[in-house]
């Protein structure tokens, strides 16, 4: 009797490094999802491939987040091309910002952009984030600003965005969403969770219709040398093992 062959999928097909930037990058998609910070189809996280290859991963255009695996992510290159099969496209939209965040900064393993309603809210206001809550400290010690032109599907966009971009590690795009990028998934996510929980606590903040006590610059500047305390110089990565075990609980789909 003849043993039918075995089908290589997509793990036997890629190096430990980037099956767990794999593993890491569609648990942040469901964890977006978890949140309720998706919007259908339409935003996109991506994550550099471990290796001189200057490859990043993409989600399927078309899969909603909750949907999103470790194999289903597509691979590309920096000019937008598959470098390895796959039966799903990408967002073009998506391919703009991100080849331009990945080409101009090597601490981008990891870049987000989403467009939560609290976000987009405070994106729209003219002084944007502002001062007045602990939460808010943290973006705001490493904050940038890109107005808005368009959908992102214009190149002669991308100098822009960088140049607005410089070494900030958090974006709000005006009237748009946010953008974080971070030296692992864990880092962009947990950027992202801080700055759009500030967004959404001085949106409820403004909804009391008082005036707003603002906190001193100073004190910006003294949370900021403090964030490594807080997380007892791990970081991110106190918080990420916790984040998966939660989606582990969930639902372990992500993993496949």
């Amino acid at each position: 009797m003849t043993t039918a062959p075995k089908t290589s999928t997509i793990r036997d097909q890629v190096s430990e490094a980037e099956w767990k930037a794999r593993l890491d990058l569609a648990a942040a998609y469901r964890l977006v999802a978890l949140y309720g910070w998706d919007d259908l189809i339409f935003t996109h996280i991506s994550a550099r491939v471990p290796g001189a290859d200057h490859h990043f991963l993409l989600n399927p255009y078309g899969m909603m987040f909750d949907e999103v695996t470790a194999s289903s992510l597509v691979k590309i290159d920096l000019d937008g091309n598959k470098v390895m099969d796959s039966p799903h496209f990408i967002n073009p939209a998506g391919f703009t910002i991100h080849s331009a965040v990945h080409a101009a900064r090597e601490d981008a393993i990891c870049v987000m952009h989403l467009h939560t309603d609290y976000g987009i809210a405070v994106s729209a206001q003219k002084d944007g984030l502002l001062p007045i809550s602990q939460q808010a400290m943290f973006p705001s010690a490493s904050l940038a600003y890109h107005d808005y032109e368009g959908l992102a599907l214009n190149e002669d966009e991308k100098p822009r965005l960088v140049s607005d971009l410089g070494d900030k590690k958090n974006m709000i795009l005006r009237n748009h969403g946010l953008l974080t990028i971070g030296r692992t998934t864990a880092e962009a996510f947990l950027s992202m969770y801080l700055l759009e929980r500030a967004c959404r606590i001085q949106i409820l903040a403004q909804s009391g219709r008082v005036e707003l006590h603002c906190i001193n610059d100073s004190i910006v500047n003294l949370v900021a040398q403090q964030q490594k305390a807080v997380t007892v110089g791990q970081g991110a990565e106190l918080v990420w093992p916790g984040l998966l075990r939660k989606l582990d609980r969930i639902d372990l789909s992500y993993r496949e």
